[in-house]
């Protein structure tokens, strides 16, 4: 039997709502399935040379036009996701209602399929951006991610 869980988002919030999001998904076990570190010695710095697993990540992050920000780590993935008003859609029109949950079950779905396994831990974790200055740090913190892997709290070797 499993342990009961804390659930980890905010009670009576609704995750549909318009703005940006910041959500952390691991690996099955924080395993290093999504490719590895390298390039610390040069100059152009660290980055992230995906495995096929990676490169399947990417294939569906591409594809789901809510994500404006993303980066893959060995064993993770951290996302911008902006959910826009109900008038983004064409013409003005209302845009396709999502919420995060959603968009988290599809990306989850759509990798496993192409990887012919699953490769997610259960759940994730989310972040609501609640202002500016929030979010330029938070996109900060992906584009430095990969030079602080072996600082990084999914880091295990």
């Amino acid at each position: 039997m499993y342990p009961a869980r804390r659930p980890n988002r905010l009670p009576y919030y609704d995750y549909s709502q318009v703005g940006y999001y910041f959500i952390t998904i691991c690996t099955k076990h924080k395993e290093q399935l999504f490719g590895k570190v390298v390039g610390a010695d040069v100059l152009i710095g660290p980055r992230v040379v995906l495995s096929p697993y990676g490169e399947a990540v990417e294939t569906v992050i591409v594809q789901i036009p809510e994500i404006e920000k993303y980066v893959i780590m060995p064993n993770h993935v951290h996302l911008i996701i902006h959910l826009g008003s109900s008038a983004d859609g064409p013409m003005g029109t209302s845009a396709p209602t999502h919420n995060i949950s959603q968009i988290v079950r599809y990306l989850k779905r759509a990798v496993t399929t192409a990887c012919g396994e699953t490769v997610w831990q259960r759940s994730f974790h989310d972040h609501i951006i609640r202002n500016e200055a929030d979010y330029l740090r938070i996109w900060s913190y992906i584009d430095t991610n990969p030079n602080k892997w072996t600082e990084d709290c999914y880091y295990e070797v």
